[in-house]
């Protein structure tokens, strides 16, 4: 069976299934906001339901119950938040909180459960995403070991910017010391290198991207890396 192309405003695993698949796994969800800084479950937490984001970002986060500070996936349109369930896990091994401000489509965990047992379009476009997010948090670990702060800051700026499809957003220099697992006076020198070199603007937890191609060459490889992996694009 073809799978059709992403819708453009949507989720794009929903978007890549049939019509009429589409259509029936509709039925089986409720929308819901993604608001900043709200933890959807914590490591240890049962995954009762599983997130489909239309907008927003969500980013798992790897570390201590109450102290997460490192950033390992960031997902967005392109993918769903619950992922173990689809590999057979009922709990979290991270942190999954809203960094950026959206709206979802919900669905049970047990639901989904069943609706991937077939081997259906549906499991077939998870189990792709699961590749391509198995791909960055690989990257991910690399690139938290091997290059800079600021480098990594590009990256990371360049994946949200993807996700969130407008340049401008709400971003705290706490919130970002959790994503690069640096201190705050870290990513506040990073920031403001940027934004010496007119890459972005930094002011009051609000960052515009005024540069990207700059960001580019500023972001190491591991950007293109994750950015080029064949998944939903």
């Amino acid at each position: 069976m073809t799978l059709t192309k992403r819708v453009p405003h949507g989720n794009a695993i929903l978007g890549r299934l049939p019509k009429k698949e589409y259509q029936r796994l509709l039925t089986l969800m409720e929308e819901t906001p993604l608001e900043l800084g709200k933890t959807i479950y914590r490591a240890g937490d049962l995954i009762n339901d599983v997130y489909f984001p239309n907008s927003g970002i969500v980013s798992l986060l790897a570390g201590e119950v109450e102290r997460a500070t490192l950033e390992v996936g960031l997902i967005g349109r392109e993918g769903m938040v619950g992922l173990p369930v689809f590999m057979g896990v009922g709990t979290s091994r991270n942190h999954a909180v809203v960094q950026g401000a959206g709206i979802a489509l919900k669905m049970k965990a047990a639901t989904f459960r069943k609706e991937c047992s077939n081997g259906n379009p549906f499991a077939r476009v998870i189990g792709r995403y699961t590749h391509s997010l198995l791909t960055q948090v690989t990257q991910s670990a690399v690139c938290n070991q091997f290059h800079s702060i600021e480098a990594r800051l590009a990256r990371w700026l360049l994946m949200t910017h993807d996700r969130m499809i407008v340049d401008e957003f709400t971003l705290t220099q706490e919130f970002l010391s959790h994503m690069l697992g640096v201190r705050r006076e870290a990513v506040s020198r990073s920031a403001s290198e940027l934004q010496k070199r007119n890459l972005i603007r930094y002011s009051r937890g609000t960052l515009k991207i005024l540069d990207r191609q700059g960001l580019e060459a500023t972001s190491c490889g591991c950007y293109e890396t994750v950015r080029d992996e064949p998944n939903l694009a």
